[in-house]
């Protein structure tokens, strides 16, 4: 079959894919979508390719929409009962790195790729940062998606049976093409490029990915800088991230993923409900209600733990959201470390 055919066979069904995800209400639609079909398409003997730019340039603009995140008011609701937070960061992190032990330890993944697939961070950009250091970035990313799907439906459940959803709360999908400021716009292509650059220029590990958000926060933190990024961009964006992820499944990583699906399944969630039963010591040492102690340690989905926490107001948006932002970049920072020490201390127990 001829490229072009082939890649317009994939697009229909990559986009049908992700239609129906969205109908579902599945989180991160427009990634998981694409992936699937990659996968069909990579593991059925049809492969296509994605350019490198083209991935690179997805790398960074998902880099620059992670800096928009971090936005003063979460630092300062982080930052007013620091204690608290770190304790109950560190506490997710933690149940998370014995996760992620357990299956190193049991051989169900190879390497560093169970801690990485463990961690509660933006499940995108572990997958990316994993691949940059050694783990098997497609097996982390069958595991990260789980487990945000795990949450997604989970924190759903809670969220319904502890309090109605009122009308008004929950999103609608913005058009594709909204109004834009067009400078702002082209100040954050140009900030994802220069931070890009700068990346690889100090050897950044995940450069394309980590080089744009690092810069991008540190603009926007002072004013010069006001993150524009239209939903076609981000669609996009997520779509060329996940079909570069899908096409790296062969079959032999297929079957891998299917042999390793029930213990890593029992894992994640064990991993849900231990960080439930961790959400009651928040209640009583934070004084917020119990749905939002919840959602606030729910182990990742940031972006599916925000939409469903914005449509009950009986939950503190800000209080789940600083929880979320703080894990996540402690995930950061630790992470490269945690992986290698975690993954080193487990060899002896599996050799």
């Amino acid at each position: 079959m001829p490229v072009a055919i082939r890649w317009s066979v994939f697009v229909v069904t990559a986009a049908i894919a992700a239609a129906i995800l969205s109908l579902l209400r599945i989180p991160a639609a427009l990634l998981i979508g694409p992936m699937a079909a990659a996968v069909v398409f990579a593991a059925s003997g049809r492969p296509l390719r994605v350019p490198p730019t083209l991935f690179t340039a997805a790398q960074a603009m998902i880099g620059m929409m992670v800096a928009r995140v971090f936005t003063a008011p979460l630092f300062a609701e982080a930052t007013k009962r620091w204690p608290l937070f770190l304790a109950a960061v560190v506490a997710v992190l933690a149940a998370a790195c014995m996760i992620g032990f357990v299956l190193t330890r049991w051989r169900v993944l190879p390497g560093t790729t169970a801690l990485w697939g463990s961690f509660p961070g933006a499940a995108t950009t572990m997958v990316l940062m994993a691949g940059e250091f050694g783990a098997d970035a497609r097996l982390v990313a069958f595991m990260q998606y789980l487990r945000v799907l795990l949450v997604a439906v989970a924190a759903s459940v809670v969220a319904r049976l502890v309090s109605p959803p009122h009308a008004t709360a929950l999103p609608i999908l913005a058009s594709a093409f909204p109004p834009t400021d067009g400078r702002s716009l082209v100040a954050t292509l140009a900030a994802a490029t220069v931070g890009m650059l700068a990346g690889r220029a100090v050897r950044l590990p995940a450069a394309a990915l980590l080089g744009p958000m690092v810069l991008g926060a540190l603009l926007q933190g002072t004013g010069w800088l006001r993150i524009e990024l239209p939903p076609a961009v981000l669609a996009s964006a997520y779509a060329i991230v996940g079909t570069t992820i899908g096409l790296r499944f062969d079959r032999a990583t297929v079957a891998a993923a299917a042999r390793s699906l029930p213990a890593v399944a029992a894992c994640l969630v064990a991993l849900v409900l231990t960080c439930a039963l961790m959400s009651s010591a928040l209640v009583r040492f934070s004084g917020v209600d119990p749905l939002t102690a919840y959602l606030a340690m729910s182990p990742g989905g940031a972006d599916s733990v925000a939409i469903i926490a914005a449509s009950s107001n009986r939950i503190d948006l800000p209080f789940v959201m600083a929880m979320q932002v703080s894990r996540f970049a402690l995930i950061l920072l630790l992470g490269p470390t945690l992986a290698r020490r975690l993954a080193r201390w487990a060899k002896p127990q599996v050799g």
